[in-house]
């Protein structure tokens, strides 16, 4: 899964109907509401929108014949394996009806093209591990799991050696704890956090 490194725009007009979408990274369905009642514009006929957090999603067509807007724009997220996205397109009417096949490509569309062009991060499950080693194989330890480029985000000491705190990659978690402890010949004391 992916998400966005920074909010992204894009615009498209069609059949004189202009639709604008504005797409963010979101972590919660507070961010989502608060980003949507930011860059929702008044003064647009219509403010379609869609997020996903996981399994958590919801979307809108705000008056336009259900189904033709917010699914549309769900299904070009989930089409580009998002997670934590939230898009709203906003259509100011041109005048010309579209039907609701023109409706669906327009709103999902134009949250697709947005999509496209937004910078993406892949989003990495981790867990955090607490290691207590031995002053004699701290060295040691320390150089393998910087050479996994496990990221070590705390340390603190014992009388018999340090504690460190890691943030492991979920998939690779159980070959780094292996790792540790067969370094430290058993004597490690690795501790899972919730």
């Amino acid at each position: 899964m992916f998400t966005l490194t920074r909010i992204e725009t894009a615009t498209q007009d069609v059949k004189k109907s202009r639709f604008l979408a504005i797409a963010a990274p979101i972590a919660e369905e507070q961010a989502a509401k608060d980003f949507l009642t930011a860059h929702s514009d008044v003064t647009a006929n219509h403010n379609c929108w869609a997020w996903r957090i996981g399994q958590a999603y919801r979307f809108s067509d705000d008056g336009e014949p259900s189904g033709t807007a917010g699914k549309p724009i769900l299904a070009a997220i989930d089409g580009q394996a998002l997670d934590g996205v939230v898009v709203v397109v906003t259509r100011w009417f041109g005048g010309i009806l579209l039907g609701s096949g023109g409706l669906v490509r327009a709103y999902g569309g134009t949250a697709a093209l947005c999509l496209r062009a937004a910078e993406k991060i892949e989003m990495i499950e981790t867990v955090r591990a607490t290691v207590a080693v031995d002053f004699s194989d701290m060295a040691l330890i320390k150089a393998r799991l910087l050479a996994r480029n496990v990221a070590i985000v705390g340390e603190s000491f014992t009388d018999k050696g340090p504690v460190l705190s890691l943030d492991l990659r979920k998939d690779e978690a159980e070959t780094i704890i292996a790792m540790v402890v067969d370094l430290s010949r058993g004597k490690a004391v690795v501790s899972l956090d919730d």
